[in-house]
């Protein structure tokens, strides 16, 4: 494998599929996701690239996931692209929908990194969580939402200071609002239409992504907001 290895989590669609294209040349992808058949599908597009197969919020299978990974030069960046919507308002919201919230944008993203950290060290890799303006501010319908990315950029920061004296860079991305499948999600709790050309292209973002895992060694970007004009 001569390509940096990336892995990025919910590669086969929104904002996964577009880091995994934007990442395609010049990196060997790992491709996150829970259906092995899509996976396999979607690696064989690529120039070099391999599925990794894992359900994010078991943690048993998780780790067996990780240990089959074959990582002799370590890990280049990990890229949490994975993340749930939970819109409603706190007098709706059950305690099975905030603990479903946090479980796959905060508590997954956190023990995969752990299981990867000892290959990231090796590489002195990059870690990249997908945020969102969501993790800056916070409105009516979308605390649940909120509060786990608040979550995630307090995790992202705290990983930074921990990492930085092994040479692991973490990058925190807040984009707007993408063209995605969640975004169809939100427009629909909200009662808008969608109406893609409103929104940022899923390529935008991952630009940001392919940036920050470029960027030579002696920088890091810590984190990064891009918005649709």
């Amino acid at each position: 494998m001569t390509s940096p290895a990336v892995l990025i989590t919910g590669a086969t669609r929104g904002i996964g599929r577009a880091v995994a294209d934007e990442l395609a040349a010049d990196h060997h992808l790992l491709l996150g996701g829970r259906d092995l058949a899509a996976l396999e599908q979607l690696a064989a597009q690529y120039p070099s690239a391999q599925p990794f197969a894992a359900e994010l919020t078991d943690a048993p299978a998780l780790q067996r996931a990780v240990a089959a990974l074959e990582l002799p030069e370590g890990l280049a960046g990990v890229v949490h692209s994975a993340g749930i919507l939970v819109s409603g308002s706190i007098e709706q919201l059950s305690a099975e929908e905030w603990t479903q919230s946090f479980a796959v944008n905060v508590v997954a993203v956190a023990e995969l990194t752990r299981l990867l950290l000892p290959a990231l060290r090796t590489a002195r890799g990059t870690v990249v969580t997908i945020n969102s303006g969501s993790g800056f501010t916070a409105g009516a319908g979308g605390g649940a939402y909120s509060a786990s990315k608040f979550a995630l950029r307090a995790l992202s920061d705290s990983l930074r200071a921990e990492e930085r004296e092994h040479g692991v860079r973490v990058s925190s991305i807040h984009p707007g609002r993408v063209a995605t499948d969640m975004q169809r999600q939100l427009r629909a709790f909200e009662g808008g239409e969608f109406r893609a050309e409103d929104y940022m292209d899923p390529a935008t973002v991952a630009a940001t992504v392919g940036l920050a895992l470029r960027l030579p060694a002696e920088a890091s970007v810590d984190s990064l907001s891009v918005r649709p004009r």
